[in-house]
């Protein structure tokens, strides 16, 4: 069986889908990604992958959103434009991926395409070969939504390639634990490739004190940064160890309190294992990869999905939710102190766990083609 994934181009939409497209290779079944710009880095997994908008540029189309609709870009920067915002921002990502999918696809001939709710291009291109399409989650939002809000903005690329709508999908795959969102299709276990890196032999262990680890999105843009100033800010009255992960060069030249240090990219759920804690921007991985390690998290409520997925996070009492001027050694102190939300967040792991692995969807896959 061959199989097309489809994700949008960038390294935390592309990431979360290689444990099924591995999967699905270890099977002995062929694998081909179809992305473009950040999500080529997918590469690095040993995934083959195809280029099918050599010219994308995401800011690009994330500045014209902005200009065209500054209501809803208002909305969207303060977290809460829901479905709205990411219908327009990525109605316009796959009018410029569909065309070079569905080549990809016509070329290739792929007997199941499975793709993210923010790549439908993947869904164009089945509907057009006559072929089963899957969505596979990789967000803490209801993929059936955003997918529908792409697809409403995607007229134009329907229409070039003799579709007036997209069939529903033949199945969908959900990551999200139940506890923490219900999404429709067969549930698996959340995983993600982590891109490489080597963990320093400092983090396989527990330190004296607990360690938190501190990370940022791996998107440019508003909140990019994350919470990392806030956090060196405050840590120096923390009775914890901080280490931020891949700051910006600033950041890390800069005098840093007696209990922070830095690292560069480094597989971060290895490091969970020995870690106390871990604050981020809110990004869905950075939630999920939290929750499946078990330890309490401080999420930082901010642009696009960042604001639902650490409200859905904290309503779980798995950790916090707040804004960047929120985070002060108090709340430091409570998210390595307070064992309610330790408790909730290993909970949630062993949901987590307990959800099937990617390999024991592989039959029912190969069965839709």
């Amino acid at each position: 069986m061959r199989v097309l994934v489809v994700s949008a181009p960038l390294i935390g939409h592309v990431f979360p889908l290689v444990p099924l497209a591995a999967a699905l290779r270890d099977a002995g079944h062929e694998v081909l990604v179809a992305t473009a710009a950040d999500g080529l880095d997918v590469a690095r997994s040993g995934l083959p992958v195809r280029d099918v908008a050599p010219a994308f540029d995401f800011g690009r189309i994330a500045r014209g959103m902005l200009l065209r609709h500054p209501l809803v870009a208002r909305a969207e920067l303060a977290g809460r434009a829901g479905t709205r915002g990411a219908g327009l921002l990525f109605g316009a990502v796959n009018d410029q991926l569909a065309d070079g999918v569905v080549a990809l696809a016509e070329q290739w001939k792929p007997d199941l395409v499975v793709h993210e709710p923010f790549a439908v291009a993947g869904a164009v291109a089945a509907a057009r070969l006559g072929v089963p399409a899957v969505r596979h989650e990789n967000s803490l939002f209801d993929g059936r939504a955003l997918a529908r809000a792409t697809v409403a903005r995607l007229a134009p690329a329907l229409r070039r390639h003799g579709l007036t709508e997209l069939p529903p999908p033949a199945a969908a795959v959900a990551v999200a634990p139940p506890s923490v969102l219900r999404q429709d299709g067969w549930p698996m276990r959340y995983g993600a490739y982590v891109g490489g890196g080597e963990l320093p032999d400092w983090l396989r262990e527990p330190g004296e004190r607990p360690r938190v680890l501190v990370s940022r999105s791996t998107v440019a843009g508003p909140g990019g940064g994350g919470p990392m100033r806030a956090v060196v800010a405050a840590a120096g009255r923390v009775d914890a160890e901080f280490v931020l992960v891949r700051p910006d060069e600033r950041l890390a030249r800069g005098t840093l309190p007696d209990n922070v240090r830095t690292v560069g990219w480094i597989p971060l759920p290895a490091a969970l294992a020995a870690g106390a804690a871990l604050v981020h921007h809110g990004g869905a991985g950075s939630v999920l990869g939290a929750l499946a390690a078990g330890v309490p998290q401080l999420a930082t409520v901010g642009p696009g999905d960042r604001r639902q997925n650490a409200e859905l996070m904290a309503a779980r009492g798995a950790g916090i939710a707040a804004a960047t001027r929120e985070i002060t050694p108090a709340t430091l102190t409570r998210l390595v102190a307070d064992t309610a939300l330790r408790d909730a967040a290993a909970q949630v792991s062993r949901e987590i766990a307990a959800m099937p692995e990617p390999a024991d969807l592989v039959p029912r896959l190969a069965a839709l083609a």
